[in-house]
């Protein structure tokens, strides 16, 4: 099996987001760990450079150095987590080379290697999942602008309500998606090193610095060397240590979860238009895709399905992630802190598989106009119904209150709505012209045009915004 890949799970299985989430680039960002902060040691003038480079080699071709993360993984249950063994195995490589290991691991804990490395792996599968939102953006904001004058049913508690435009719903989407990217943007520039040291003092690198001779060592402090670490792993400085703060952890995941969610609000009705009986959308068309075992006629909506089973599945890691936030007792949680690894992992791999189907979805989907208006004829004049009483009611005998007992007469016994106004109004009360344009769907979408600027407005400051962050 390749690495990323899991037979049981084709929402994400060979994307980009399961090699960036896979054991081999955990072992890589940790690595780097370690060897930024040997780097950052031999530079202070505390380590060997020739210890750092060969921490720095290690890193770098971890294979080559006999580091492999199936074994590490198996070795972990030995302390814990997976720095331990992995400093071991570092060691024994350090040492059939002949080298020091004076730049390994010098006044860090395995906490500091892990929450950096998880760090890193969030901040590059995050940037992934951006990636496949702007594409999710661009794609509904030209369905949306495609169809802002294409007038449908509105359908509430999954009945129809009054007329809007499809142009509306998507730009309905679009919404979503835009602010839990929002969001995600936000969550990802929070993310900062974590860096604290055996209990969260950092006493072991201030002894350290204490201790070097002052003829040919450092004079820079313990937050000077921090931020430089920083700044060679390329991310946020911190301003004291947050092993047992996980407010950081809290909102990335949130952010994650709040893109599957918007993502499966908009799965969650393309699966039900189109439904044959419904028919209004169509998924794109793929080699091999959407087909049945047993029935050749099918032709399954996998992409939306996918997405909404990622819908299904994130609230479940999230929970998970706030009760190990609760539970990150004293200076290093016993347990709470485990808990979190594969859930974050699951969260980002959902999230990174529903981007990439929902880009793939929207990019490709089709609108079927003459579903559309056969749906909205379907109510015929009924989904005027509140327009009429609002205009009609006061010049009614008896009222509103008559007026909606008329109308519902007429839902329920199946005559027509004009007929049944003609029982109330004569043409002379109320004249045919009058009549064809209160019961015109086009004449009752009141701000539709300016809620669906709004949404393109707001998805084109995204889009431009972004475009800006990467350069």
């Amino acid at each position: 099996m390749t690495a990323g890949s899991s037979i049981l799970n084709p929402l994400w299985s060979g994307t980009e987001i399961a090699r960036a989430t896979a054991d081999g680039a955990v072992l890589s960002a940790l690595l780097r760990v370690e060897a930024a902060w040997g780097g950052v040691l031999a530079e202070a003038g505390v380590a060997s450079e020739a210890s750092a480079e060969q921490v720095r080699s290690i890193s770098i071709d971890p294979h080559g150095a006999g580091l492999r993360s199936d074994v590490l993984a198996d070795a972990a249950s030995g302390g814990g987590n997976p720095v331990i063994p992995l400093l071991a195995e570092v060691r024994r490589v350090l040492a059939a080379r002949k080298a020091d290991d004076d730049a390994l691991h010098r006044s860090a804990t395995s906490q500091d290697i892990l929450d950096t490395a998880l760090v890193i792996v969030l901040r590059e599968g995050a940037d992934i999942v951006l990636g496949d939102i702007r594409r999710i953006a661009a794609a509904l904001s030209q369905l949306s602008a495609d169809h802002r004058a294409t007038v449908c049913v509105a359908r509430t508690l999954t009945q129809h309500a009054l007329p809007t435009t499809v142009g509306l719903r998507m730009a309905g989407w679009l919404d979503g998606v835009v602010r839990s990217a929002e969001r995600l943007e936000v969550a990802r520039a929070g993310l900062r090193l974590q860096w604290g040291g055996a209990a969260g003092t950092q006493a072991a690198l201030v002894d350290i610095l204490g201790q070097a001779e002052p003829s040919g060592s450092t004079t820079a402090s313990a937050g000077e060397l921090t931020e430089q670490l920083a700044q060679v792993l390329n991310l946020a400085p911190m301003t004291r240590p947050w092993h047992t703060q996980r407010q950081s952890i809290l909102e990335i995941s949130s952010a994650l979860a709040g893109v599957v969610a918007a993502l499966g609000k908009a799965a969650a009705d393309v699966l039900t238009l189109q439904r044959p009986e419904i028919g209004e959308l169509r998924e794109p068309r793929g080699p091999g895709r959407g087909g049945s075992s047993a029935m050749p006629q099918k032709r399954n909506p996998v992409l939306s399905t996918l997405i909404r089973s990622a819908a299904l599945s994130a609230p479940g890691s999230l929970a998970t992630l706030h009760h190990s936030a609760a539970a990150a007792v004293d200076e290093r949680p016993d347990g709470g802190w485990q808990a979190e690894w594969p859930q974050l992992m699951e969260l980002l791999r959902l999230a990174g598989g529903a981007a990439l189907r929902g880009a793939e979805l929207f990019e490709g989907l089709e609108v079927l106009p003459q579903a559309v208006a056969q749906n909205l004829a379907q109510s015929g004049d009924a989904l005027l119904s509140e327009r009429i009483v609002s205009r009609l009611g006061h010049r009614t005998p008896g009222g509103p209150a008559a007026l909606k007992t008329v109308l519902a007469e007429s839902a329920v016994t199946g005559t027509p709505l004009r007929s049944a106004l003609r029982k109330v109004f004569t043409t002379a009360e109320l004249a045919a012209d009058e009549l064809d344009q209160l019961l015109d769907p086009e004449l009752y979408l009141g701000r539709t045009q300016e809620f669906i600027d709004a949404s393109l407005n707001a998805a084109n400051s995204f889009l431009t915004n972004s475009e800006r962050m990467i350069r």
